[in-house]
């Protein structure tokens, strides 16, 4: 929201170049924190992960099995889908990916995610500032995200309370292979 927003508020679109710069930057180091705990605390950091996001039991084996298929490719798309991305620096800690290739696919990823954002918010971000602070219409848009919001999480604790919660201790004995 915060990459669509801005650009409808920069006066020079020279500053448009300095506000992917800024993103992709930020995202990155950001994303450093979950890589670097995960090659710390391998596969307990995924089950804590599971955990927080009330996934399912079987949480910590999907996510393992689905980067080791996709591996390099999840890194570079993970900013597209936010379930991926919650779990790809994870994923990539866990299973030793060398730190110079996380760090260009996770870099070049990023970059091309700001810059989509970046270019939306550079087309529409005024439609959309107008949009947000005059338009009668925004509280209904509100409610329907505070709606999705709340159903997301509705279904998350449904599923948890049928599948189980995601506990590490069950897979720490785990080999994940490098």
């Amino acid at each position: 929201m915060i990459l669509i927003l801005t650009p409808a508020l920069l006066t020079v679109e020279r500053d448009l170049v300095w506000l992917v710069v800024a993103a992709t930057v930020g995202a990155v180091l950001g994303d450093h924190v979950t890589y670097l705990a995960a090659r710390r605390a391998g596969l307990r950091m995924l089950g804590l992960y599971c955990r927080v996001t009330l996934a399912s039991d079987d949480c910590i084996e999907k996510a393992l099995r689905s980067f080791t298929r996709f591996g390099p490719a999840a890194l570079l798309f993970s900013r597209f889908s936010t379930s991926v991305r919650l779990f790809a620096a994870a994923c990539a800690g866990c299973t030793r990916i060398t730190y110079p290739r996380y760090l260009m696919f996770d870099t070049l990823g990023t970059l091309v995610y700001a810059t989509l954002w970046v270019l939306v918010g550079h087309l529409i971000g005024e439609r959309a500032v107008v949009f947000l602070t005059t338009d009668r219409r925004r509280w209904l848009f509100v409610g329907l995200v505070a709606v999705a919001a709340v159903t997301l999480l509705g279904y998350r604790l449904w599923r948890r309370s049928r599948y189980g919660r995601a506990r590490a201790a069950r897979i720490d004995d785990a080999r994940v292979r490098p």
